[in-house]
């Protein structure tokens, strides 16, 4: 697992370093083109998952990634361990500039999520965790930190972190932001004599619910797995869970439809 870990972190390190070279460069590599689904797609998602799968593909598991050909299920559900990855989760964000968009990397074993890193190269943030070993965060993260992980590793600040705000607060998609999901905050301001809405893009929303940060993150509108699989693995080994929206039955992943049901991170 220690070196499943430290290939899914060096692959994302080095993906949000080639997609930071395309966030930074001329306009002209922001060409964008548009899926059968209209969800937009740049040469960074391009290029990201092709130095992902370079890492990913010297290890003995197959791959789904978002920017693969989706393999049938009659071969998937013979993949007992498997990995899931969102190579640019947020290009919307990464088209408007914001800085809000991530490298998403998970290791799922019986559609369990069982490790999770997610890297977010703007603010050189990066978290991963296993069930076993638990949840971190590292700031200042570049491939060259990953040159001598056991050094690095040892910065690391484990999950949850120590909270100094008491007020309960909700983390909500900056671009998909439901009436259902709307309607949700609206009974939380009734529980509560103190609600604080953050409105962020990609996993990050995910991150910040692993960290102790946010209270609880509804996603009321469409995902699919590669979305949420890492976020999923980090808030696992945090301490926390990703639920249906009964709040009670979690996520599985390598279904027959990849599309994931409505979601409450808590």
């Amino acid at each position: 697992m220690d070196l499943l870990l430290e290939t899914a972190i060096k692959a994302a390190l080095k993906a949000g370093e080639e997609i930071l070279k395309i966030y930074n460069g001329p306009a002209s590599d922001f060409e964008i083109e548009h899926k059968a689904d209209q969800s937009p797609l740049t040469i960074a998602d391009r290029k990201s998952n092709e130095i992902i799968m370079e890492y990913l593909l010297a290890t003995p598991y197959p791959v789904i990634s978002e920017e693969n050909k989706t393999t049938d299920y009659a071969i998937r559900k013979q993949w007992q361990t498997v990995w899931i990855v969102d190579p640019l989760d947020g290009t919307k964000e990464f088209i408007k500039r914001n800085g809000e968009f991530t490298v998403n990397i998970a290791l799922t074993d019986n559609g369990t999520p069982i490790l999770g890193v997610i890297y977010i190269p703007v603010k050189k943030i990066l978290y991963y965790g296993t069930l076993k070993g638990g949840a971190y965060r590292i700031e200042n993260m570049t491939p060259a930190s990953a040159t001598d992980w056991s050094k690095t590793e040892r910065q690391a600040t484990r999950l949850p972190l120590p909270r100094t705000d008491s007020t309960y607060t909700v983390v909500a998609s900056r671009s998909h932001l439901s009436g259902e999901t709307e309607t949700f905050i609206r009974q939380l301001q009734q529980q509560h004599p103190q609600v604080k809405l953050i409105s962020i893009g990609s996993s990050i929303k995910i991150c910040l619910v692993a960290e102790g940060s946010a209270d609880v993150y509804p996603r009321f509108a469409p995902t699919m797995e590669w979305d949420t699989a890492a976020g999923h693995a980090i808030a696992l080994a945090a301490g926390k869970g990703l639920y249906r929206e009964d709040g009670q039955t979690p996520l599985n992943y390598n279904k027959e439809n990849l599309l994931n049901p409505w979601f409450i991170v808590k």
